[in-house]
């Protein structure tokens, strides 16, 4: 865990400065940036682990940083923003967010999730009997959490490894929404649907034609994966 940077952006000083006093104490390293322009600068120079971003920032705005990071890495990404309605939620978990914190936090709550965040990152293979999965095409290496078919790389964010990794754990299996969301996010909490929806939609997205798998629908149930001969 020493030695890893996590990247603070906020257009606020009072929020960044009170966030890099609890992350910095855990023993993180901690850069900040005062908007989007600057973070990917600093992304840019600077190997970032994880990121905490605002929404609302002039130059660059959080949606636009978030895909901008997306671009080159599949860091985990939190937001922290005072936008408490759903749909902005979900359009920051579709842009590539791993997390979303609503403003005003606790500074506890938020480098919980930070930790959480991280663990499920850098996971590697002691939770796995089998450090390597198959499905189809597909290969999955748990020790360097990666996903590919061939020799290239499928790049997923934090959440969506871990709901692939339950899927290929148990091919066929069928998974409800609750489970899927615990597994994804590893919390229990009230499942909300249009977040692993939208998780499962971009997860489709990923899986080349080639891969001889797909993610199916069972309706009233939940989801699985399907190999296909």
């Amino acid at each position: 865990m020493m030695n890893q940077t996590i990247l603070i952006v906020d257009d606020e000083q009072e929020i960044r400065e009170l966030l890099r006093l609890y992350v910095e104490k855990d023993g993180y390293t901690v850069i900040q940036a005062g908007n989007g322009r600057e973070a990917l600068k600093q992304a840019a120079a600077v190997r970032v682990d994880l990121a905490v971003i605002d929404i609302m920032m002039p130059e660059l705005d959080g949606y636009q940083l978030i895909k901008g990071l997306r671009e080159h890495s599949n860091l985990p990404i939190i937001v922290v923003s005072a936008k408490t309605e759903n749909h902005e939620k979900i359009l920051g978990l579709d842009l590539g967010a791993d997390d979303y914190v609503t403003k005003p936090f606790d500074p506890l709550e938020v480098l919980a999730r930070i930790k959480a965040q991280l663990r499920r990152y850098s996971g590697g293979a002691a939770d796995s009997a089998a450090a390597v999965l198959t499905a189809g095409e597909l290969c999955m290496d748990i020790s360097v959490c990666s996903l590919r078919l061939g020799s290239a790389a499928i790049h997923l964010t934090a959440t969506e490894y871990n709901m692939m990794k339950l899927f290929m754990q148990s091919p066929g299996r069928v998974y409800t929404k609750q489970q899927l969301y615990e597994a994804a996010w590893q919390e229990t909490a009230i499942v909300d649907d249009n977040t692993v929806m939208v998780a499962i939609s971009k997860l489709r997205a990923k899986l080349p034609g080639g891969s001889g798998v797909s993610i199916g629908t069972v309706r009233g149930l939940g989801y699985r994966l399907e190999v296909h001969p």
